[in-house]
């Protein structure tokens, strides 16, 4: 018998001589507390140079290519959009999967228990991620709760972009609007091996001053369509129908136009777009937008993968249940020849890279956008409802 061992059988044999109750109970507490083991101060984690190679890497990527603007510079904001969408440092970065959001209301809320948007990598470095600009000041700490390491960038919004080049309107929700407007914090979330982006989040909490002043933009209370026709004749937002990140003479861009158009009427048939939208209605905690072509292109793996299984659509009770026989099969028919039309255009915009590339060198000048490279979604939703702004 060791010795603590010895010693706890002696406690035991105090406590049941005790004849007063309070007594042995103190006796107990004093044992436990003795043979509990003593709390051990918490290591500093040393930064692996992995992490901090990366975080510096993307924070000189980002105050670089994506610099401090007038919130309302669209050349910036184009310059900072190609820049991502190419073959950045943030991009070489990003997992399959990027779930994205604000920071939570609640101060000590984990990821788990934030709702946040899941992104393909495509999606978000080319419609969410420019949205901010950056000055390259960042800091790095270890989180033990979420296992992760925290990159914290100093940023700020481009609150005054014509609303075309938002992904949705953010101002259909006020306080989201009002985050995205004042934040001063762009927040990466990295795994300790693999330096991968697992989660990113903005916020206006950061302790950092504001890099900018805000001059806020009041719109009118927008609740849809997602999709809208300007006064010009143009569907909106031209950032979701893939408008400068695709050259203007790709040869796939007419069939992705209709293959899109197809796709929209079927899920709006099968109830996809009854939860699959920026509002959330369904407040789910991962949310999968397929409201817009360039949102439905980045998910449609999960989309063909859902239907198949019969995970989709779900019913009042969050019950999912299976499609008819017949909607199931025009849906998947729709997904499938969308995908692969999409397909066909990144693998061409890959090959006329790497002929721009021998033509002009590695400096060569990226497209400029055109009228031709923006997909025409009027038939899919013909409503004229551009955002107003009020002040």
């Amino acid at each position: 018998m060791d010795q603590a061992t010895h010693k706890l059988f002696f406690f035991i044999r105090v406590a049941g001589r005790l004849r007063h109750a309070a007594a042995r109970f103190a006796i107990w507490v004093f044992a436990l507390a003795s043979f509990m083991p003593v709390a051990q101060a918490q290591e500093p984690v040393v930064l692996p140079a992995g992490i901090q190679q990366a975080a510096s890497e993307i924070a000189a990527e980002l105050g670089s290519r994506c610099p401090l603007a007038p919130a309302g510079d669209v050349s910036a904001y184009t310059a900072c959009r190609q820049a991502l969408f190419g073959s950045s440092k943030l991009r070489a970065h990003l997992s399959g999967i990027v779930l994205w959001g604000r920071l939570d209301k609640r101060p000590n809320a984990s990821l788990r228990q934030t709702n946040l948007t899941q992104f393909a990598p495509d999606v978000w470095t080319s419609m969410y991620a420019p949205l901010f600009m950056f000055n390259g000041k960042h800091t790095v700490e270890w989180v033990p709760e979420e296992k992760m390491f925290l990159v914290r960038l100093e940023s700020a919004f481009r609150n005054r972009l014509p609303p075309g080049q938002f992904p949705y309107p953010f101002w259909h929700d006020d306080a989201k609007w009002t985050m995205y407007e004042n934040a001063n914090s762009f927040m990466l979330w990295l795994h300790p091996q693999s330096a991968v982006i697992r989660a990113a989040q903005f916020t206006d909490r950061g302790t950092n001053n504001k890099l900018l002043p805000v001059v806020s933009v009041k719109y009118e209370k927008y609740e849809g369509p997602w999709l809208w026709t300007d006064d010009k004749g143009r569907t909106q937002p031209a950032v979701t129908l893939f408008d400068g990140v695709y050259r203007a003479d790709n040869p796939n861009l007419p069939a992705m136009d209709r293959q899109y158009r197809d796709l929209a009427l079927q899920m709006r048939e099968s109830q996809c777009t009854n939860c699959h939208v920026p509002n959330n209605p369904d407040k789910m905690s991962r949310l999968v937008l397929l409201s817009t072509p360039a949102h439905a292109a980045g998910e449609v793996d999960r989309l063909i993968k859902a239907v198949r299984e019969d995970r989709m659509p779900m019913d009042d009770f969050r019950i999912s249940y299976a499609l008819s026989d017949e909607n199931k099969k025009w849906l998947l028919e729709n997904a499938l020849a969308f995908k692969a039309t999409v397909q066909a255009a990144q693998e061409w915009e890959k090959q006329a890279a790497k002929k721009s590339v021998a033509i002009r060198g590695p400096d060569g000048v990226a497209p400029a956008k055109s009228e031709a490279s923006v997909v025409s979604t009027s038939s899919v939703q013909s409503e004229t409802n551009s955002p107003k702004v009020i002040k």
